[in-house]
């Protein structure tokens, strides 16, 4: 009869067990070959069979490899940075991230031979990592308690009665991109996403923020202008949240060094629709999304709910009825030139003009317009769409935003002859952006030959009706403010006091303006090379409202507080 010799096994951590009487070197063959049929290490299989104590195996390897050692037990699992690796890669591979040090990811392990972990890993979180020997079964029970409540605070964060949303299909997007990512296909991350979006509806914000930091990751709402903390999510929601949103955006999942742009379209009953511009930046930790909410209503409001004074109101009219010229709207980011020029071009919208925009993105679309959104990858920039748009026989033009002299160029001269042109600038007020356009190569004689109408805004918030109260400020103080002496008269002040109705005392935007015509006298002032405080006293001694004082008529008809005049305007 023929003896069956056993292979010895001469070096490594099965070695080392085999020569300290953990293990019987007789069964190393069959374990070989029960680990080599499961297709997992020798190691991880003696582990699952507990054929030997976790412990003894763990004081092992440290001393095998010269690794430390960590008794996970003592380790708070709010405080591990499980966002830097998924749920799938942490079950599948029983790890668990404990710190990051500058670019290296320090993770929990109880098997170090198994090198296909560690390049899953590295491939993943594109770190270099470094191993810390843990227990196999304090281990295990660690991660399913991290698991365990991760699943119970997404589920205590969800509200069911959701079924109002309705994606649009995501074509375009890879197949592999929308059903195989771990970070993506995940039903609760699914409907958490839903609900972000249809709250933020709801509370009527205007943008949501989605940030990843170290230790804690927060959704903020931008509310009647305020940003406003929503929610603080498990810190290892961060990397599948991001996914969901980036899919539904169709944006590449694979790309997370450089900033995209993409766009949701949900639909929340069969007539109305809502869109979401998308734009994701890397950051430290992780990369920050912001969704701009776009509600096509609000290009329907009509001028009357702007919120133009009567006077201001009748310029602008005048100004874009106007067979050609130059309509500048500035103000900074947030400030509703979007919509205000929107609420022009739905006023001149009719089938005897033609009107082309150029746009970077198209917001809101406006069935009847032909909007271009600017794709500089492909060679269309303001400057190209305006040419285009030239040779298409326009009544009216809108450029998103003058942005460089050649913009700034094409868009005088489509004005001066024949076409009505519309744009925005990123100026503090109406006599400054007269500057800008100089700063920018325009000379002065083109200049007053094509501009109509200049319309500097911000948007204030508006006080609650519900709860607003009346409030007493001694005279000097308000003259020190801004009002005169003989607006004090009959002048009430509210301040803000917040009810269940509204935003800590606010519900709802308007706008203040300075809508500054170009008159005579200030084109006398813009060839003589003029500056803006030169242009802002002809604005006053033609009674022209700066935008303190649209804001303080604001304040004179209870529409908004002083507090929020002096938060948004400089006095």
């Amino acid at each position: 009869m023929e003896t069956k010799t056993v292979p010895k096994i001469k070096f490594g951590l099965i070695r080392t067990l085999i020569t300290k009487g953990l293990l019987n070197e007789t069964d190393t063959p069959e374990l070989i070959k029960q680990a080599k049929k499961k297709k997992i290490s020798v190691l991880r299989y003696i582990l699952n069979q507990q054929l030997v104590d976790s412990t003894s195996i763990a004081m092992t390897a440290v001393e095998e490899f010269g690794l430390s050692y960590l008794d996970i037990d003592a380790i708070d699992v709010l405080k591990l940075p499980l966002s830097e690796l998924t749920n799938s890669l942490i079950r599948k591979h029983q790890v668990l991230p404990l710190f990051k040090r500058n670019n290296t990811l320090f993770i929990a392990l109880s098997d170090p031979t198994n090198s296909h972990t560690l390049n899953q890993i590295k491939f993943h979180t594109r770190q270099q990592t470094e191993i810390i020997i843990v227990e196999d079964h304090k281990l295990t029970a660690k991660i399913q308690v991290c698991l365990d409540a991760q699943e119970t605070t997404i589920e205590e964060i969800l509200d069911e009665n959701i079924s109002i949303i309705e994606e649009e299909d995501p074509v375009d997007v890879p197949q592999n991109q929308v059903d195989n990512s771990p970070e993506i296909d995940d039903a609760p991350i699914v409907r958490f996403v839903k609900q972000i979006l249809v709250d933020a509806i709801k509370k009527g914000a205007s943008d949501i923020h989605v940030e990843p930091y170290e230790h804690f990751f927060r959704i903020r709402f931008r509310a009647d202008g305020i940003l406003q903390e929503i929610a603080t999510p498990p810190s290892n929601m961060a990397n599948r949240m991001i996914s969901r949103i980036k899919v539904m955006a169709k944006m590449d999942i694979a790309v997370r060094r450089i900033p995209q742009d993409g766009r949701i379209k949900i639909k929340l009953s069969k007539d109305e629709f809502i869109d979401f511009r998308v734009n994701t930046c890397p950051t430290l930790y992780g990369e920050k999304v912001v969704l701009r909410i776009l509600d096509p209503s609000s290009a329907k409001l009509g001028i009357e709910a702007l919120g133009f004074e009567k006077e201001q109101m009748k310029h602008f009219i005048h100004a874009i009825n106007q067979p050609y010229g130059l309509i500048l709207i500035t103000g900074p980011t947030g400030s509703g030139k979007t919509v205000t020029l929107y609420t022009a071009l739905n006023i001149l919208n009719s089938p005897q003009l033609n009107i082309s925009t150029a746009e970077d993105p198209v917001e809101i679309t406006l069935p009847g317009i032909n909007q271009v959104n600017m794709n500089p990858k492909a060679g269309i920039d303001f400057s190209t769409a305006l040419r285009a748009f030239l040779r298409q026989d326009p009544d009216v033009i809108m450029v998103g935003e003058i942005r460089d002299q050649e913009t700034a160029e094409i868009s005088v001269k489509a004005a001066q002859t024949g076409h009505l042109v519309l744009s925005t600038l990123h100026t503090n007020d109406a006599p400054q952006t007269l500057n800008r356009l100089i700063q920018m190569g325009i000379p002065p004689y083109n200049i007053i030959s094509s501009i109509q109408l200049i319309v500097a805004q911000r948007l204030l918030r508006k006080l609650c009706e519900h709860c607003k109260n009346p409030e007493t400020l001694p005279d000097q103080i308000l003259l020190d403010t801004g009002f005169t002496q003989d607006s004090l008269k009959e002048l009430t002040l509210f301040s803000a006091q917040g009810c269940k109705h509204c935003n800590h005392g606010y519900i709802g935007r308007i706008g203040i303006y300075q809508v500054m015509p170009i008159s005579h006298s200030m084109q006398k002032l813009i060839l003589n090379n003029c500056d803006s405080s030169q242009l802002e006293a002809q604005c006053q001694s033609e009674n022209i409202l700066n935008l303190r004082q649209s804001a303080l008529v604001k304040v004179g008809t209870g529409i908004t507080s002083l507090e929020e005049v002096n938060r948004v305007t400089r006095g």
